[in-house]
Formats: structure tokens, sequence, C-alpha cells
């Protein structure tokens, strides 16, 4: 091989390696707070790049959607452990998101256990605007039951009947939706209120069992407004120290100030 020829086999690759720089030294951690509805306010946390130039932290977590269970945000309650609440952060203050109701849904295992041979299946569902300006799409399932003592191992409604549960249901959903604001209909689902409203209401037409609002979708959102925002979080407010009490000579003196040259 001639003298001074192939330069490239000793000084190694063009542009040399980029030291892999860890992503995670760039992020900061945030705390998630739920809205005062919730018994447990701090959910979790959430990662974001810090600011860097024209690109600001805050903005990169606004409209984030967290998914949690309902048990969690009830104290660790489990009987709400099949529905899980959609949060979307509206604002950061300070290193603490608030976040807004999102919409709901059931666990997958939940609808399956319900779902059983023998019975009628009968879905509605319904678009409903809050008094608060809010879009909401809510879907509503029940399934007939059998009433006691009845020897018949089936209990199927007719279509006739199904349809007259069906239009039952949407009244009472756009009665209940339209009559509250986002915050109010939060705490109806919470103890399935309008669930039970709708088996008591239906009974006349066929008995029913394991009626649920089973998901709510928010189609349309008014637009920001943090004072309507600090009233979800109720309580919460910024660490702005203790207010301490003032020595009651130094009032006094404040009191009577001086008059001069009278």
């Amino acid at each position: 091989m001639a003298v001074g020829k192939n330069k490239r086999i000793s000084k190694g690759k063009k542009g040399g390696k980029k030291k892999a720089a860890d992503p995670f030294a760039k992020k900061d951690w945030y705390d998630i707070k739920a809205p005062s509805v919730f018994t447990t306010r701090n959910v979790g946390k959430t990662l974001v790049t810090r600011t860097q130039g024209t690109k600001i932290a805050s903005e990169g977590l606004k409209h984030r959607v967290f998914e949690i269970s309902l048990a969690d945000l009830q104290g660790g309650d489990e009987d709400h452990a099949y529905r899980k609440i959609r949060l979307r952060a509206e604002d950061v203050q300070g290193k603490n998101v608030l976040t807004n109701f999102w919409g709901m849904n059931f666990t997958t295992d939940k609808l399956r256990s319900l779902v059983r041979k023998w019975q009628t299946l009968i879905e509605a569902h319904v678009d409903v605007k809050t008094t608060d300006n809010y879009t909401l799409r809510m879907f509503c399932i029940g399934f007939t039951k059998r009433r006691p003592n009845q020897v018949k191992r089936t209990c199927y409604a007719q279509s006739s009947q199904i349809r007259q549960i069906r239009r039952k249901m949407r009244e009472i959903m756009t009665a209940q939706a339209t009559s509250c604001d986002l915050k109010e209909l939060v705490q109806k689902f919470i103890p399935e209120m309008i669930g039970k409203e709708i088996e008591k209401a239906t009974s006349s037409i066929y008995p029913l069992q394991n009626v649920f609002i089973r998901k709510v979708k928010i189609l349309k959102a008014p637009k920001f407004d943090l004072g309507k925002l600090m009233e979800v979080h109720g309580d919460y407010s910024e660490d702005v120290g203790v207010k301490l009490e003032r020595p009651a000579d130094e009032t006094m003196a404040e009191a009577t100030p001086e008059v001069v040259g009278a």
C-alpha cells in the first residue's frame, strides 16, 4: 500500500462520536392536583423538559390527559376500582399542575362481567350541555332482571319495552346534566345517582339491574377561565406563608400619628 494513502484509517470516524446525554437530566417533575370533588388531591407526578429558549415547560404540560382509577382518587376505596377518570391539565402554578374532569370510562373486565346470557342488554347515549357550557356525551347501560319467584329461565324485554326504556334513560340523563354544572355532575357520577334513578323510573316498564353511566366524553369545553378552575379546586392555594400578628405596642404607635406643626 502506498505511503500517504488511506488517511482515514488512523483518524477514526468523521465528526467523532457524540456523547450520549441523559435526557432525564433536562426534565423536571411536577405534582398533579385533582379537583376538590375527589378525596385524594395529590394524584401523582408528571415529567416535562425544562424551559429552554422559546419552548416553555408549562406549555408542554397544559392539555395533557391523565387516566386514573376512581379508587385511587377516593382514598383507596376498592368499590370504585372499575371506574377510570380522565383528568386534563388546565393550568400550571409553581410545581403543581391543576387538572379538571375530562371524561370517564369503565374498565374492560367490569363491562365483560356484566354481559351475560338469558337477559337483554339496553344501551342509550345522549349529548347534553351543562350550565357552565360543557358539551358532554353520556353513555348508559342496563340489563333486564328476573322477577322474584320467576320460573322462566330467561328475562328478555320486548322491542317496544326496550324503546320505552331507552327513551326514559335519555330523558333522565338530559334532565340531570342540563340542570347543573360540571363539578356537580361529577359528584353525581361518583355514587352512581343517575343509574339508580333510571333503575327506579324504568321498573314499571321492565325491572332492570346493573344500570350505569358507563362512559362520559367531553365533546366541547368552554374557553379557559382561571377563576372557574380555582372554584373547582376549592381550597387549593399557593403557599404564601403564615400571617404573623404584630406586637400590640407597634399597632398603638401606628394608630396615634404625631401632628406636626399644629
